[in-house]
């Protein structure tokens, strides 16, 4: 039976995950905590309207798609003190509580650290300067889709893909999918992490690309959720977790070594009984649904495919 082996959420947009033993659905789709701040460029503070929805593309803030240093830095949120200390290496960077002085301290710091990486010059162009961290700290908003999803992986297809991977390092080796020592199975190539992936979900017990294929309804747990789409990755996935250094051509690998169309691991779901999509930061929709838990089952409902 397929299970669910590892849990995380990202309280800041574009920062390390928070790895977890269970997480809370929201009733709109969302994880709760999950992508709750954002440092967003100054022509960006405010979100875009899609289908009616605020949309807060990742293109137009911190994100590792375009600042893959961010990865090498390791970020803690204390939701109940509206706390957040960034760590660079085992030294602390900057810690500020979340009121008007310490969002800008938070953010006047990240900017001479991002100024300071290869990236850098990225930040100086018109219309970016200064960041602004936005987010209560509570609701759920900073997703890369205007509709909240739960995202998953298996870590079989991270483990395929690892096998086959184009590594532009000579195989540093960076911590194993399970987040431990390397994979004796795959020794000569240390298999890749699964935060290179930023899931919400990794599960265990399905072939390789397998989650890829679904269609319908899938059970986690307790919960029933539906199928949304395949999950086209960014060039957030070359960031190595550890050191933030872009060290695994994933994308081409993805397209050129595995013959995908478009590059793609992993897939959405949402709740299956949601009728439409729901505003992000609701009372309706930040409602609690339900909880997955490390070790619930995962199955297809019949009839599903």
């Amino acid at each position: 039976m397929p299970r669910v082996v590892a849990l995380y959420r990202y309280p800041v947009k574009g920062f390390t995950p928070e790895r977890r033993e269970r997480l809370t659905v929201q009733r709109d789709g969302r994880i709760v905590g999950d992508r709750v701040l954002a440092f967003r460029f100054a022509e960006a503070a405010l979100p875009e309207q899609r289908d009616g929805l605020d949309y807060w593309p990742k293109a137009q803030g911190l994100a590792l798609q375009d600042f893959p240093a961010l990865a090498a830095l390791r970020l803690e949120f204390d939701a109940a003190e509206r706390h957040v200390t960034i760590f660079s290496g085992t030294s602390v960077m900057v810690s500020a509580a979340l009121d008007d002085a310490g969002r800008k301290h938070l953010s006047d710091v990240m900017t001479e650290f991002v100024l300071g990486t290869r990236e850098g010059k990225r930040l100086q162009r018109p219309g970016r300067l200064p960041l602004e961290l936005v987010g209560d700290g509570e609701h759920a908003r900073f997703q890369d889709r205007e509709q909240g999803y739960v995202s998953l992986h298996g870590r079989a297809s991270v483990l395929a893909l690892s096998a086959v991977i184009e590594r532009t390092d000579g195989g540093t080796p960076e911590l194993t999918a399970s987040g431990g020592d390397p994979d004796p199975s795959s020794a000569t190539d240390p298999a890749l992490d699964d935060r290179r992936f930023r899931s919400n979900i990794v599960i265990d017990g399905v072939e390789a690309w397998e989650e890829l294929e679904w269609r319908g309804a899938v059970r986690i747990g307790e919960l029933e959720f539906r199928t949304a789409e395949p999950i086209v990755r960014c060039l957030a996935t070359h960031a190595n977790p550890e050191t933030g250094a872009r060290d695994a051509r994933v994308l081409t690998t993805l397209t050129q070594r595995i013959g995908q169309r478009e590059p793609t691991l992993g897939t959405l779901l949402l709740p299956r009984d949601l009728p439409a999509p729901m505003p992000a930061g609701t009372e309706l929709g930040s409602a609690a649904w339900g909880d997955i838990r490390v070790g619930d089952d995962v199955e297809l409902i019949a009839g599903a495919l």
